[in-house]
């Protein structure tokens, strides 16, 4: 499942638990491909931030390409890293924050 964050849900859906975010750009070929292998990941819910639309959000955790992703756990960011990835390299990330 994704989940589009905005503003006014942001910090709510971040505040509790491990949480995959993708800031992406409508325009962005590379966040369209992106996409296609998030819908892949039904196992997991992932969030999305739309960059051109939410501004504050993209500056407050110092966003400049397309797509990043930040690993949020219990509201903070604990990883950062941008590019296209594959369902495998997304979960292998993730695998290394789980709590055990």
């Amino acid at each position: 499942m994704i989940i589009e964050l905005n503003n006014e849900n942001f910090d709510e859906n971040i505040s509790k638990g491990l949480k995959l975010v993708e800031f992406y750009a409508p325009w962005c070929g590379y966040c369209a491909k992106q996409n296609a292998v998030l819908e892949e990941m039904k196992e997991i819910t992932t969030y999305k931030v739309n960059g051109d639309n939410f501004p504050t959000i993209i500056q407050k955790y110092g966003i400049n390409s397309y797509p990043t992703f930040v690993i949020f756990n219990d509201g903070k960011a604990v990883n950062k890293f941008s590019g296209l990835h594959t369902k495998f390299e997304l979960m292998n990330i993730l695998m290394q924050f789980m709590k055990k």
